[in-house]
């Protein structure tokens, strides 16, 4: 099992999860998060992290959700790890919740 970042990461894009992590399994882009699951050692930590609750285990990704499976899978290819945690946007907290906010990430 490993863990995925979903939709609700979009613009949103909080760090705390990758401050829990003890692994470099973050990847970072402008306005989303994905893991590595060939890094991610399913610690378990970053799922309650997540302020926005947009980690989920492989296993327990919605249905509505799972193509961010092999999205996750794809960005971590191109984007750099992040170790570090960072402020969260600004706007992070109007975006928090909106539904069908695949459109925005920004590759």
């Amino acid at each position: 099992m490993t863990y995925v970042v979903t939709e609700n990461c979009i613009r949103c894009k909080h760090t705390d999860c990758v401050d829990v992590c003890p692994v470099d399994c973050f990847h970072e882009g402008p306005n989303f998060l994905v893991i590595d699951p060939e890094e991610c050692i399913d610690c378990t930590l970053c799922e309650p992290a997540c302020p926005v609750e947009a980690i989920y285990a492989d296993d327990d990704v919605p249905d509505d959700m799972q193509e961010y499976i092999a999205l996750n899978i794809e960005l971590t290819a191109i984007w750099p790890v992040i170790n570090q945690m960072k402020p969260a946007p600004e706007d992070a907290s109007e975006w928090d919740g909106v539904e069908n906010k695949l459109q925005y990430l920004e590759k």
